[in-house]
């Protein structure tokens, strides 16, 4: 959404924050929906996919299970996961399974594969054929800048030799850097796309098992691959990896990088009392857990845990939503995530929501829609949980301190002090000492900062002040509002936003300083005041009042 004018336009609308209008315009859903959802089946077996499928809340239109192998002398290899009942069952969905090739890899293997493409192509027809499958994702991996050409007739040869109604998609690795030498340089973009149906691009191997811990896909990672593409692959024919996995790395020993599953990691955060920290600079949780010696064997893919403290980088909720985020904001053909049964089950509560542009279900037609949408994209305003803004909810006093540090883009630079009433495992708790510290928002007085009770206009007003100072007062309509006395704290920080236009009074002349503000309400003013945001608050400068 362009981000509205503030003053004049917001004047010739008449928009007002205070009251609920409704001549804003309604998300256009139907641009932004039916992106492609791919999913691999990976872990488990026959058995267990359709149990992955039947979690995922209808969201998927493709699945991707691990049925082509490639043996060590080339040739295709079907795996003993090959259903045709789960075929027939997940196409009486309206799901296309279409398995993956894989060399699992072995590089040598994977050679071999490319050198004997006529038949392995020729066998892969024919497989497809035999378990009415709807076509072949190539995920050939660990080759290099001199198997490219041979990649890329492989490809064009599986075309050749497929229906026109069967697909070809190719899982290429992420190039954020342009990479001319290694497995990366293996990919061809923009040959490839010419014989393919879609590119999957893995952008969820930034870490690897025997490098250094770090996030499996920050977001600047995810971005610049994605850039890579656009400049080669037609946006339509661009599928995003979301990885539905994390890496752990131990304490002390020299090797790690070990694969972990997202549900695994919330267990074993829960099981040992981890601590999590949400990295706002590359949007990645990472959590430390610690197993002592008397605790319970535990395993993670058939590795056991042995005592000692543990980095995990992985994706939680708002890492999955930054990344879906990018789909829209490149227009891309949607996304594929890398595996599917590895991802916690309210995932499908949100994903294709996301994935799709439609954040919230409680804000289709509200009036500050179109606020919220730009707010929370922006990244200053978050849900009341995964589907829900809550946009008549009252704004708390610690949701305020949280979205003016996120709005400003604040970093905590000293102690801000602690709140009796605010502990440590308090959600807003940097939020609210870092707002303190800049002098956004004050505690109540002794010791409190009272996080959960609403903030009200007046208080607003004032809050709002300290961010735009050089808005001017003019004494002209003193005694506007019979509400807002002269002699009153906040009859100043009022005056001031009423006449900019930043805030309007009801249509009975009042301004109802006490009433609480809403949480649409705050998003129509944090995104009515977004050009004046850029200039910080003094970090000196402390207001005694609200």
């Amino acid at each position: 959404m362009k981000r509205k004018k503030v003053l004049g336009k917001i004047i010739a609308l008449g928009v007002s924050c205070t009251i609920a209008f409704s001549i804003m315009m309604p998300m256009a859903a139907d641009a932004k929906s039916n992106k492609l959802n791919m999913s691999y089946l990976y872990f488990g077996n026959k058995s267990t996919y359709k149990v992955h499928v039947d979690r995922t809340r209808n969201s998927l239109q493709e699945v991707s299970p691990s049925y082509f192998d490639i043996d060590e002398g080339g040739n295709l290899k079907l795996t003993p996961a090959v259903d045709p009942y789960f075929v027939k069952e997940m196409h009486q969905r309206g799901i296309k399974v279409i398995p993956f090739l894989s060399n699992h890899w072995n590089r040598e293997a994977g050679r071999l594969a490319l050198h004997n493409r006529e038949t392995l192509a020729a066998d892969i027809a024919e497989a497809i054929s035999r378990y009415d499958l709807d076509g072949v994702n190539v995920d050939i991996e660990n080759v290099t800048e001199a198997d490219r050409e041979a990649y890329t007739e492989f490809v064009k040869i599986l075309r050749e030799k497929l229906p026109s109604n069967k697909s070809v998609s190719v899982a290429v690795a992420a190039n954020p850097r342009g990479f001319t030498k290694g497995w990366q340089a293996a990919y061809d973009y923009g040959e490839l796309a010419k014989y393919s149906d879609y590119l999957m691009v893995m952008a969820y191997d930034e870490s690897y098992a025997g490098g250094p811990a770090g996030p499996v896909a920050s977001i600047n990672f995810v971005e610049k691959s994605i850039q890579y593409a656009l400049e080669r692959v037609p946006r339509e024919k661009i599928v995003l990896g979301i990885p539905f996995f994390g890496r752990y790395w131990k304490d002390g020993e020299t090797y790690g990088g070990y694969g972990i599953s997202l549900n695994m990691v919330e267990s074993l955060v829960e099981k040992y009392n981890g601590q999590i920290t949400f990295h706002e600079t590359v949007q990645s949780p990472v959590a430390r857990i610690t197993v002592k010696p008397e605790d319970p064997k535990v395993y993670v893919s058939g590795r056991e845990l042995a005592p000692g403290t543990y980095t995990i980088w992985y994706e939680n909720e708002a890492s999955i939503k930054a990344k879906l985020r990018l789909v829209q904001k490149y227009n891309l053909k949607g996304t594929g995530s890398w595996s599917l049964g590895q991802e916690p089950e309210n995932t499908w509560h949100y994903y294709s929501l996301w994935l799709n542009g439609k954040y919230f279900s409680d804000i289709q037609g509200h009036w500050a829609q179109e606020d919220i949408l730009a707010v929370e994209n922006k990244g200053w305003m978050r849900g009341v949980s995964s589907t829900l803004f809550s946009p008549n909810r009252s704004l708390t006093r610690a949701q305020a301190a949280s979205t003016f540090v996120r709005a400003l883009g604040l970093q905590q630079t000293e102690n801000g002090g602690s709140f009796l009433d605010v502990p440590d495992h308090h959600w807003a708790k940097k939020d609210i000492e870092t707002a303190k510290q800049y002098g956004l928002i004050q505690g109540i007085g002794n010791g409190r900062f009272a996080p959960d009770e609403p903030v009200t206009r007046e208080q607003m007003a004032a809050m709002l002040d300290k961010i735009i100072p050089e808005l001017n007062l003019s004494p002209w309509d003193a005694g506007r509002f019979p509400d807002v006395p002269e002699n009153s704290w906040s009859y100043g920080f009022i005056m001031k936003m009423t006449q900019n236009h930043i805030f309007s009074g009801y249509p009975d002349g009042t301004f109802r300083p006490k009433e609480a503000i809403t949480r649409a309400q705050m998003a129509s003013l944090i995104n009515r005041i977004a050009n004046y945001i850029g200039k910080q608050p003094n970090a000196e400068e402390k207001s005694s009042r609200e």
